[in-house]
């Protein structure tokens, strides 16, 4: 067992039947601290319900003042927004720029024609073209990112199609993120009571894509409280990360 998996094992707990992992406590830039509990669930399948996902996995574990951190991952294959590759199918455009793309240090990047034609199919090939160009270009001068600035941050948030996943089934299925991340924070809060935000995380950055009207933190404060991603990169199933302030 590496040091890795043997620190993984340290942080895991369990409480009222929910299996959890204590990631620490971080201190934010205003000096408040925050406990942050990485919750373990099943495999999330398409079409499942948000709601009932967080009566069972959260409320064990939830207290007054906590809130939710909910991937945007699960998120897309709660509400169906998701495409397989049998309803993805790359054309000339697709084919040839891939071949000149790389793979972010994220995960995977444009060089998946099938990856690439989604992009293509949601903000038209045009952009993709003139994006990639422009990518190529300002490469050479060390300046990185350019594709995903010009394209938006739609295209930035397909996840999937990703050979060297712990997962089968996201080998062949491309999440997209929902435009409507606000109104389902809301609408979770309604339903459950927590305060939750939508994000959408790696080892980079962690991107904030919505929060419920109600939520109690700033964005800043987010970020902080989030800004090692203890939602993690691997196989441990927790998109769920209870964020708990600190008095």
């Amino acid at each position: 067992m590496g040091s890795e998996s043997k620190n993984i094992e340290s942080q895991k707990r369990e409480l009222n039947g929910i299996t959890y992992f204590d990631r620490g406590t971080l201190t934010g830039r205003d000096g408040k601290k925050y406990d942050r509990f990485a919750i373990q669930t099943h495999f999330i399948e398409v079409g499942e319900d948000q709601a009932k996902l967080l009566e069972r996995y959260v409320k064990p574990l939830y207290q007054p003042g906590d809130v939710l951190a909910f991937g945007a991952k699960v998120m897309a294959m709660c509400t169906g927004n998701v495409r397989t590759k049998e309803q993805v199918h790359p054309g000339f455009w697709a084919k040839a720029l891939s071949r000149h793309a790389s793979e972010t240090k994220a995960g995977i990047g444009m060089h998946d024609a099938y990856k690439l034609q989604l992009a293509i199919d949601m903000v038209g090939a045009p952009k993709v073209v003139f994006a990639s160009i422009a990518s190529a270009v300002t490469k050479l001068f060390g300046v990185h990112g350019v594709f995903y600035r010009i394209v938006g941050k739609g295209v930035a948030g397909i996840d999937g199609f990703y050979y060297r996943s712990s997962f089968d089934r996201y080998k062949d299925l491309a999440l997209i993120n929902n435009e409507n991340a606000a109104e389902l924070c809301d609408d979770l809060m309604k339903k459950t009571g927590i305060p939750v935000v939508l994000m959408d995380a790696n080892d980079i950055d962690q991107n904030q894509l919505g929060k419920a009207s109600s939520f109690p933190l700033t964005d800043e404060q987010i970020q902080d409280a989030l800004k090692d991603n203890p939602s993690g990169q691997g196989g441990e199933l927790t998109p769920f990360i209870l964020i708990r302030p600190i008095n």
